[in-house]
């Protein structure tokens, strides 16, 4: 059996560049991941959106802070870049790709982290174009992004990891969001498959259902109607689906591929009626 380095790198993303989409709030999952792997030395090509976020009752962030915060994270001289784009248009997940591929030369890491929040419903509150929206947004953006990522991988380089985002739907429901659960299902269910046919390539593929965390939504009235469901007694918060992301990252986690993996501080779905 080789030898096996046992101490840890502070920096082990030295070098390589991680694309992370959905990051145009502070107050996000988003933000908090591209952050964690500034902090392990990658660069950064930030993606983001912000009238998705103004339609929302938190409103939208302001951009110039959300890409101050990252760049005081970055190790060195790792760099930082970005684009805003809809990627609920079939040509923008490509044209993402292509303006972190120019301006860093590569692409080692992809995150998919933006979502279509709100525009859903239940059975009887649906139509095609919710559905479709959230298709688009939500799943189909993802896979033509990791098909970008495949097609431009050089598998000489090491440590190539995508990472999609799904939502917790197959560990119990989501009321009123058919379309939102259908779209993050899909992404889960194809995890597996797309590890499979990359691994060859050298690019790991793994899912994370990040839980609930709050990302500046939760009320007092909300948590004490969901507070005995979390045995450390509190919410998730952004840095906690971070840390896991981030690891994912490393080469740490290079014999992990095809998972869809929870990181939900023991939620509970199911308790008592009126405990």
């Amino acid at each position: 059996m080789a030898d096996v380095e046992l101490t840890r790198d502070p920096t082990p993303l030295r070098g390589r560049v991680a694309l992370v989409t959905g990051v145009s709030r502070r107050a996000g999952i988003g933000y908090a991941t591209a952050r964690r792997l500034a902090a392990l030395g990658a660069d950064i090509f930030l993606h983001h959106f912000a009238p998705h976020d103004a339609e929302q009752e938190w409103g939208a962030d302001d951009l110039d802070l959300v890409r101050g915060g990252v760049r005081e994270a970055l190790v060195g001289r790792a760099r930082l870049a970005d684009a805003h784009a809809d990627l609920a248009l079939p040509e923008a997940p490509g044209q993402v790709f292509d303006a972190a591929a120019a301006e860093f030369g590569h692409v080692d890491l992809l995150v998919c982290n933006h979502a279509l929040t709100g525009k859903d419903g239940a059975l009887g509150e649906l139509d095609a174009a919710k559905l479709d929206a959230h298709w688009a947004v939500d799943a189909r953006s993802c896979i033509l992004l990791a098909q970008e990522f495949a097609a431009q991988h050089d598998a000489s380089r090491p440590g190539a990891a995508i990472t999609f985002m799904t939502s917790g739907q197959g560990q119990g429901p989501l009321p009123g969001e058919v379309a939102y659960a259908a779209a993050k299902a899909a992404l889960a269910g194809i995890t597996v498959t797309l590890a499979d046919q990359l691994a060859d390539s050298g690019i790991r593929v793994n899912t994370v259902n990040p839980g609930p965390v709050d990302t500046g939504y939760l009320t007092g009235e909300m948590w004490e109607a969901v507070e005995p469901a979390f045995p450390f007694g509190r919410y998730g918060e952004p840095d906690d689906p971070a840390r896991l992301i981030s690891w994912l990252c490393t080469d740490e986690a290079r014999w992990i591929t095809g998972q869809v993996l929870h990181t939900e501080g023991g939620f509970a779905r199911w308790r008592p009626r009126g405990g």
